[in-house]
C-alpha cells in the first residue's frame, strides 16, 4: 500500500471540538488577514479561504454575528451573502477556471457542521474528473498551489 502525506490536516484533526467551535470569532476579531486567509470584510460578513479546502480556491463567507440557523440571518446578512457569495465566484471562475462550483451550507453536527454553532457558505470550485484515483482510491486530494499563493490571486481581484 501507498502512502502520501497531508501534514498541514494534523491541525484540524488533532483539534477539540470546543477549540474550532470559536475560530470565527478569532478571525473575525484579528486583523491578520493574510495570516488568515481573509479575502473581504464587508459590513456584515467576511470572505476566507478554508484553510482545510476540498479544492483549489475552495473559500467560506462567515457572517461577523455567532449564528447557527439559516433562519436566524438577518435580511442584510443574507443579502451580503449571497452577494459576496456572486462576487466570489466570478473571480474564482475568471482565476481558476473550473468547470463547476457547490455552494452549501451544514446546518448542525448531523449535516456535517465542523462549526455548528457559527453558519457559513461554502464555496468549492470543481473541475471534470476532480475525483482521481487519487481521491476514490488513495482517498488523498492533490492541490496544485500553495494556500498562499490562492490567497495572492484572488486577493489582487477583491481589493
Amino acid at each position: 500500500m501507498e502512502w502520501l502525506h497531508a501534514p498541514w490536516r494534523m491541525e484540524y484533526l488533532t483539534q477539540k471540538g470546543e477549540d474550532r467551535r470559536w475560530i470565527f470569532q478569532e478571525i473575525i476579531q484579528s486583523n491578520e488577514d493574510e495570516k488568515n486567509l481573509v479575502l473581504v470584510r464587508a459590513k456584515s460578513c467576511l470572505a476566507l479561504l478554508n484553510k482545510f479546502p476540498y479544492s483549489t480556491a475552495h473559500t467560506m463567507i462567515v457572517p461577523y454575528r455567532i449564528i447557527g440557523d439559516w433562519t436566524d440571518l438577518s435580511e442584510t446578512e443574507m443579502l451580503e451573502l449571497m452577494t459576496l457569495s456572486q462576487r466570489l465566484i466570478k473571480v474564482i471562475q475568471q482565476e481558476f477556471k473550473p468547470d463547476g462550483i457547490n455552494l452549501g451550507v451544514n446546518l448542525g453536527a448531523a449535516a456535517g457542521a465542523g462549526i455548528e454553532n457559527h453558519l457559513h457558505l461554502h464555496i468549492v470550485p470543481r473541475w471534470l474528473g476532480d475525483h482521481n484515483f487519487m481521491t476514490v482510491v488513495g482517498a488523498t486530494r492533490v492541490y496544485p498551489s500553495e494556500l498562499p499563493e490562492i490567497w495572492r490571486r484572488l486577493k489582487l481581484h477583491l481589493t
